[in-house]
């Protein structure tokens, strides 16, 4: 293995020691499949992000996402770190207005969001949402994610929802009840791998403060126990509300979503949901801090 630049970025946030943090390897053309995942197990960062040269003429980068112990389809997180890494350090903001990633879902357009010629955020288009009911039993659910059934908001159905993989949805009445959630994280796992699941998601809509809604994320089912602030699973879980007529049709809504307070790792997406016939287009944006830079040697 050659040398080859490696960072440590964390995304949805512009601290340091805040939000999601993914590794990003932007030239790893020169990378087996194996090496990829034992540099994802080394790093063991949820996610890490590997940039190669691009077989689509529609795409600047193929993009490849590895959790310590397996590659997943795709990673909202680690997509803004990579798109804020070529975005600065890679300068491509004085070369186009996107970047644009082939990944195992298909193309993932970037934009940039510049304040004074200075990058202040940036936004990625994820798949079209697609929501499924499932067959689990509201008892069982709350027992799994570890809150009692009382806390679970009836209000909203328990669905899974998809722009880019699968989330089950969790509506919470109260944030105490999502931050007092101990899951069962073996059951829990089992339980997604079962129902082809990335993530379990909690969410509410009290106790907010300056926020629409606070969440937070499991995923032992990939290697994970919980994800600080989940780009993908707060992309499904707005397209979730749209699809569910939570949010009013043929109306554009922005949602500002918090996460990770109870790791420590406070972050904030941004997710813009626009009416576009029947497939509502989703964007996820946020900021990004380039917190370590090294080599792989």
């Amino acid at each position: 293995m050659r040398s080859l630049p490696i960072f440590h970025i964390n995304a949805f946030t512009t601290k340091s020691f805040g939000g999601n943090p993914a590794g990003v390897v932007p030239i790893a053309d020169s990378l087996t499949e194996s090496e990829m995942q034992k540099i994802a197990n080394e790093l063991n960062l949820s996610e890490t992000a590997f940039l190669l040269q691009s077989a689509d003429d529609t795409a600047d980068y193929k993009i490849r996402y590895f959790t310590p112990t397996e590659e997943v389809d795709f990673c909202g997180h680690a997509t803004i770190a990579a798109a804020w890494l070529m975005g600065t350090k890679y300068d491509w903001i004085s070369k186009s207005d996107t970047i644009c990633f082939s990944s195992n879902i298909g193309i993932i357009p970037v934009k940039w969001s510049l304040k004074a010629g200075i990058l202040e955020s940036v936004s990625m288009t994820q798949v079209s949402p697609r929501v499924e009911s499932i067959s689990l039993d509201t008892k069982t659910i709350a027992e799994l994610v570890g809150i009692n059934i009382e806390d679970i908001d009836d209000r909203f159905p328990i669905k899974k929802s998809n722009t880019g993989i699968w989330h089950l949805l969790i509506p919470v009445k109260t944030r105490a009840a999502i931050d007092n959630a101990i899951p069962n994280k073996v059951r829990l796992g089992n339980m997604n791998k079962e129902h082809g699941i990335a993530t379990t998601h909690l969410f509410t809509f009290e106790g907010v403060d300056e926020f629409d809604l606070y969440t937070r994320d499991f995923c032992p089912a990939i290697g994970i126990d919980e994800d600080p602030v989940t780009g993908s699973a707060n992309g499904a879980l707005a397209g979730y509300l749209y699809v569910e007529h939570f949010l009013e049709a043929n109306k554009t809504h922005t949602l500002t979503i918090s996460q990770g307070q109870t790791m420590n790792r406070p972050g904030t997406v941004y997710v813009t949901v626009k009416p576009h016939g029947q497939n509502p287009i989703i964007e996820v944006a946020g900021a990004a801090s380039i917190t370590i830079e090294g080599k792989l040697i």
